[in-house]
């Protein structure tokens, strides 16, 4: 029977790599201090994730509790050039720790081998500009994940998530002829909202991402009542999300393409 998925686009950290998003949400914490000697918690750098990262240091400034405190220090609201120089501080931080952060997310090596023999293409996207993703590729290479395409939200002109146009830009270079024909898996509402916005399918992640927030140790040593409070947490994030579909890793994606293939052969569409 010939295949009805034509290509599944992944997000890079908390997706495939980087258990938990830790690489960037460290490094902002890192970039706000460092530039401004200004606290910003795990919790409040996670908030916005999936948008690009200036547009990411933008929305954490905005948050009602750190915009509040920067106004207490500074006596004015965050301004562009507050944002430009904490982004700049960032980058390469960022580009020097992300290839540290390259581990792949347990199960994704033999999920990504599967969706190959049965003629899936591998795309993928994400928040990091290109030189903190040209760092990342190699590194996670040497891991044992090479996907076909890798689109950074700086590549094209009109911006990343969550518009659709690197998830399009990956249906172009996959030469995938249908959009419904391709599945989005991300652990963040933008990335979820991207894959929409692209007339695809959606796979939100629940505990192996952002928005759990643990480690991968913390997750594996989890009795269940803990993994079950993390997930509850995630659900509530992905609640208004639209995703089709919800998992805890990427481990748990076979059952999900098949359901998909399934659908589309009945003739469903996202």
């Amino acid at each position: 029977m010939t295949k009805q998925v034509q290509a599944v686009i992944f997000d890079w950290a908390g997706t495939v790599v980087d258990f938990g998003s830790f690489a960037p949400t460290t490094i902002f914490v890192e970039a706000f201090r460092r530039e401004y000697d200004f606290d910003i918690s795990l919790a409040e750098a996670r908030v916005p994730m999936g948008l690009g990262k200036w547009d990411h240091i933008k929305a954490v400034g905005e948050l009602p509790e750190v915009s509040q405190r920067w106004q207490d220090k500074f006596g004015q609201p965050m301004q562009k050039e507050d944002i430009d120089k904490i982004y700049q501080t960032f980058m390469p931080l960022q580009i020097a720790k992300v290839a540290e952060h390259a581990d792949l997310i347990p199960g994704a090596k033999a999920v990504i081998d599967g969706l190959r023999e049965e003629g899936i293409k591998i795309g993928s996207c994400t928040g990091y500009p290109r030189v903190v993703l040209d760092a990342l590729i190699p590194a996670a290479k040497e891991n044992g994940y090479n996907p076909d395409c890798a689109v950074a939200t700086d590549d094209l002109a009109v911006g990343g998530r969550p518009a659709p146009y690197m998830v399009l830009q990956n249906m172009i270079e996959l030469a995938v002829t249908d959009v419904k024909a391709g599945i989005k898996v991300d652990d963040s509402v933008p990335g979820i909202t991207e894959g929409l916005n692209a007339g695809m399918w959606t796979v939100a992640l629940l505990l192996s991402g952002n928005e759990a927030g643990l480690t991968q140790s913390e997750f594996e040593q989890a009795d269940e009542a803990t993994l079950a409070g993390a997930r509850a947490k995630a659900i509530d994030a992905f609640a208004h999300s639209g995703a089709h579909y919800q998992i805890d890793t990427i481990a748990d994606l076979p059952e999900v393409v098949a359901d998909i293939e399934r659908r589309l052969a009945a003739g469903e569409r996202p």
